[in-house]
């Protein structure tokens, strides 16, 4: 990756002097500073890092009609040693790339997504918390800018890169309810790519759910509504008689997460078998049924590992002990021990700012 240092405008009335690291909650409070770059003609120009503001938009732009736009998530923590650290984000910025070439989005290179990420994290480092649970959330995102209202790829873009000190996602274990009737993604569809209807198109059925007492939904296969995918934002992972099982993604309706991928690594280094597989609704109340259905839990950035303490199949609800839980805890620990500095980075997930 080439080195580029791109120009700065530092903001000149700073929250970080002032700021409360104590009262910080996820997605709330943002940095003084972000990057912004456009796309023109076929090239990424106009790099800046400047204060954290509002955007100037035209009505028209294609973005907000059509819905042209793409994120990511990623994490930076300070170890005990007082480092800034990033957690694995070159899986980000490929998963980026990969989410702009379903929307019909330009690439990013890495010198911008990588090399601005980490100059802005430089620039922005005091606000990375020092805190258990607690993190400088990165939050690099593409919107289609073209002043156009006609339905095609848009020709000009903006690529920026906001931060936030975050805590946890969700403080309290969480109550599921299993999806039957309405669907977060379709084989072909763009279930798969980190973009914005994805997310939007949830609000609802949660809502129903939230309704009936419950935080989020289990999502289910378009087709049958027979298999399990996803656990609101986050992946999935079960505890079955000792083995764990997640949602396989070979139809492409369920994200490629990164924290998903890492909790597989150490699970297997912690002596457990994994199965990334297809998991029906049936054989988890079976298992349930049968005794040996041991835990459910979600894994993703912003809530890491979130433990569940009911998961209901309509009338049928399967409850959790989270106090006697042991896999998502040792889990839990593995990860954020890796994050922290305190288990040696095995597997070189951590860049150094």
């Amino acid at each position: 990756m080439t080195n580029h240092s791109f120009p700065v405008t530092k903001n000149t009335n700073p929250l970080l002097p002032t700021f409360n690291m104590d009262e910080i909650a996820f997605g709330k409070n943002f940095t003084d500073h972000m990057l912004v770059a456009d796309y023109e003609n076929g090239e990424w120009k106009n790099v800046v890092i400047k204060p954290f503001a509002p955007l100037a938009l035209d009505p028209s732009s294609a973005v907000l009609h059509y819905g042209q736009t793409i994120f990511e998530g990623i994490k930076a923590f300070k170890n005990e040693k007082g480092e800034v650290v990033i957690f694995r984000p070159d899986q980000n910025f490929i998963r980026f790339n990969t989410s702009a070439e379903r929307m019909q989005m330009p690439a990013v290179p890495e010198w911008l997504f990588m090399g601005g990420m980490k100059q802005l994290i430089q620039l922005e480092s005091g606000w990375v918390p020092n805190k258990p649970d607690c993190s400088l959330y990165i939050r690099p995102f593409m919107i289609a800018t073209d002043p156009f209202l006609g339905v095609r790829p848009s020709v000009t873009y903006k690529f920026m890169i906001i931060l936030g000190p975050s805590g946890a996602y969700f403080s309290a274990p969480m109550k599921i309810a299993i999806e039957k009737k309405y669907t977060r993604a379709t084989p072909g569809g763009v279930g798969f790519a980190k973009n914005g209807g994805n997310y939007g198109a949830s609000l609802y059925p949660v809502s129903l759910a939230q309704k009936n007492g419950y935080d989020q939904v289990l999502w289910t296969d378009a087709i049958e509504h027979k298999y399990v995918e996803e656990v609101g934002m986050m992946n999935v992972m079960f505890v079955i008689d000792g083995k764990v099982i997640t949602p396989s993604l070979e139809r492409g309706t369920v994200l490629k997460g990164v924290t998903r991928n890492s909790c597989i690594i150490l699970l297997r280094d912690m002596g457990y078998e994994v199965e990334e597989r297809n998991l029906s609704v049936a054989e988890i109340v079976d298992a349930h049924k049968k005794g040996v259905f041991q835990e459910v839990f979600g894994v993703g950035t912003a809530a890491v590992v979130s433990y569940i303490s009911r998961l209901a199949d309509d009338d049928y609800v399967m409850d959790f002990d989270v106090n006697a839980l042991k896999v998502a805890p040792a889990l839990k620990k593995r990860l954020n021990d890796i994050r922290m500095g305190n288990l040696p980075d095995t597997h070189h997930w951590l860049e150094k700012i």
